[in-house]
Order: structure tokens, then C-alpha cells, then sequence
């Protein structure tokens, strides 16, 4: 009996090691962490790149600054489809190309105005690929956005690319956006979908010469399942300051042209009110922000710079809101909530092809602001 319990123990340990027979060591993969994606209108071809890291290295480096430089490797390979063109590069790689640790995606700005459905449609049914990856658009060198290398030679996942939550962006910086909060606004039947753009700086940093790095400096906007165009980065951050939680932004205080404070908006409230019984939405906003104050430049009454605030506050998201209506974008997806409460008028406006806002459909809008912060300035109050 004893014998049968030994051999039957000595079995399951063969079996059990012979399953772990495949399983590679780290060292003897490449772990890709970001893919670029551009086409070439000539040719008809996709363009792929791969970002390799050495993920060894990159271990070494938690919690402290490295000694050394991180080298980066980019692939870069040519095909009719993009299965193809990635095919290609793991035919010219000598350890196996892993994909599990993508978090960055990265699209051309030839890929969001010619190919952008086909690309997204792939990439969604990609199984090797996560739904949280990061997805962002440029106007540059996809090569050279990967060659980027985060500041005091750490290496490219600390760059802006992989910033996934809203903790690690800081002031005056647009929200990264996943896939999947991608493409929950992207097919929705009303609303506007983003995904932030980025661009290379080599004028703000310098290190034995000028110091190349990403930043965010818009979106590329889509409605309808179609690209319409880019937002440049202010009126981008001011949406975003509007539309998310956890986004704060330098506010200038002016007089007509005098400078009376400098403010910085933290959180913010919009309550949208439909009217009833409309058959397209027509609404009005309340909008309500808390402010800190950092730097008062002029003895003016309080309440006079209350006032300032709300003014300025009220025309630039009249201005914001009548720039997507010139555009057919609804910026402030006003439609998204509507059409839920409204299914049959809906309908009917979906059977008339036009854009579902104007000028007119914004009624009224309200601004309050709260400076909750004076940072020991002292301020004349009226009576």
C-alpha cells in the first residue's frame, strides 16, 4: 500500500513538472510595452512599431534613480494588415515577442483620418491585447515618441504614455484615456469620444543640450464613429476640467487687460436641466467651482473678483460649447444622457441626419464660484 502511495506521489510529481516544461524565463522573452500604428497611403501598407523593454532593468530601478542609460529598442515592419505587418517582426526576433505588458497604444494622425475604423475594430477583437491599455494620437514621428526617454535616464514607462490614472497627472495636464473608456463613448449613438494627442517638446528641459520630451497638447475628437477633428489644448483642458474629477488648471484673473489675480480652479459641478417635451435637447447648466487663490495682484474688492471669475467662466463655455456646434460635436455629450430619457424622439431625430444641437438649444447658463482659499491675503470686502 505503501509502495502504491509512492509511486502514485512520484507520478503527479512528473506530471506536474513536465506542465511547467514550456514556461520561459524572463530573460528569454521581449516584453513589449507599447505598439505604434501608421499607414502609408502609396503603398496601402500599415506601418507597425513595437517598444521593447528590457524588463530586467526596469525592475532594478524601483524606488531609486538609475545609475545608467536604459537602452530602447523600437521594431518596425511593413504589411498589407496589421496581423501581417506584426508577423514580421516576430519572424526577426531572436526571443519571443511577449504582449502581455502593453499599456500604451499609439495611433498616426494618417491612421485616425484614413484607417481609423478597420484599426480599431482590430485592435478591440485582439484577445493579446487589454482593454486598459493607454490610447493617444500624434502628428509626430511615431518613431520618435518612442524613443523618448523619461527624465534622469529613467526609462520610456515613465514617460507620459503610460500614465493611466488621474494621481499621477499634475496641474494644468490632460487626463490619459483608455481603450475602454474609449470606446464606450466612441459607439454610443449621441456624445463625443477623445482620445488625448501628444507631442515632442525639446525647448523646457535640457541636459548637456535640449532634452526631448512628451506632453499632451490636445485631442483628436470624434462623433458619430467618425474623426472630426483635433482640440487644441487649451479649450481641451478647459473640458476636462469641466467633464472630469480630479483636474485642476491655472486660471489668469483680468480686468479687460489688467491682471488682477492669479487662481487655481480645483473641483467642479455641471447640472444639466433638459427642458420636456423637445424634440431635440434644450437644456441649462449650473455650473459651480472652488477655487484657491495664489497670488493677488491688485486691492480690489473680493466680490469684484468673484464676479470676474463667473463672467469669464461663463463666456468661455458659451465659447466652447458654440465651437462644437460650428463643428457638429457635442462637447459636452449632452446628447448621451438625453436620448436615454427621450428613446422615441430619438428615433425620430436619427431618421432626420442632422446634428442635434444648435445655438438656441443652450438656454441658460449659471456660474457660482466659491473661493474656499485665500492663502493669507486679505481682500476689501464690500458692504
Amino acid at each position: 500500500m505503501k509502495r502504491m502511495m509512492l509511486f502514485s506521489l512520484f507520478l503527479f510529481i512528473v506530471v506536474f513538472l513536465s506542465g511547467c516544461g514550456g514556461v520561459k524565463n524572463i530573460q528569454d522573452l521581449t516584453y513589449i510595452v507599447a505598439i505604434g500604428m501608421d499607414y502609408d497611403q502609396e503603398k496601402n501598407e500599415y506601418i507597425v512599431y513595437l517598444q521593447g523593454l528590457n524588463f530586467a532593468n526596469v525592475a532594478k530601478q524601483e524606488g531609486a534613480r538609475p545609475t545608467e542609460k536604459v537602452p530602447i529598442f523600437v521594431g518596425r515592419a511593413e504589411g498589407e494588415t496589421l496581423n501581417l505587418a506584426i508577423s514580421e517582426l516576430y519572424n526577426k526576433t531572436e526571443n519571443d515577442l511577449f504582449l502581455g505588458h502593453v499599456s500604451a497604444l499609439v495611433l498616426s494622425d494618417k491612421i485616425v483620418t484614413h484607417k481609423f475604423n478597420e484599426v480599431i475594430e482590430e485592435i478591440n477583437r485582439n484577445r493579446s491585447l487589454s482593454s486598459t491599455l493607454q490610447i493617444v494620437t500624434t502628428e509626430e514621428e511615431i518613431e520618435d515618441v518612442l524613443n523618448v526617454e523619461a527624465l534622469f535616464n529613467f526609462p520610456p514607462i515613465y514617460t507620459i504614455l503610460f500614465k493611466k490614472f488621474a494621481y499621477e497627472t499634475a496641474r494644468d495636464e490632460l487626463k490619459p484615456v483608455t481603450l475602454m473608456e474609449f470606446l464606450k463613448t466612441y459607439y454610443e449613438p449621441m456624445g463625443m469620444a477623445k482620445i488625448p494627442s501628444v507631442k515632442l517638446d525639446d525647448t523646457n528641459w535640457m541636459s548637456e543640450g535640449n532634452y526631448t520630451a512628451l506632453y499632451f497638447n490636445g485631442y483628436s475628437v470624434f462623433q458619430n464613429e467618425k474623426y472630426v477633428q483635433e482640440i487644441e489644448f487649451n479649450d481641451a483642458l478647459f473640458l476636462t476640467w469641466l467633464t472630469e474629477d480630479k483636474v485642476t488648471l491655472n486660471y489668469k484673473v483680468k480686468n479687460g487687460e489688467e491682471l488682477v489675480a492669479n487662481v487655481e480652479f480645483l473641483d467642479s459641478k455641471m447640472n444639466i436641466h433638459y427642458e420636456k417635451g423637445t424634440d431635440s435637447p434644450q437644456f441649462s447648466v449650473e455650473l459651480s467651482a472652488n477655487v484657491d487663490l495664489l497670488e493677488k495682484l491688485k486691492d480690489i474688492p473680493i466680490d469684484e473678483v468673484i464676479k470676474l471669475i463667473e463672467e469669464d467662466l461663463k463666456e468661455k463655455f458659451i465659447s466652447l460649447y458654440q465651437k462644437g456646434v460650428e463643428n457638429q460635436l457635442d462637447v459636452l455629450n449632452i446628447g448621451e444622457k438625453w436620448y436615454r430619457i427621450h428613446p422615441k424622439a430619438y428615433k425620430k431625430l436619427e431618421q432626420s441626419y442632422t446634428f442635434y444641437l444648435n445655438n438656441n438649444s443652450l438656454k441658460n447658463v449659471k456660474v457660482d464660484v466659491n473661493i474656499i482659499h485665500f492663502n493669507t491675503y486679505k481682500y476689501e470686502v464690500e458692504r
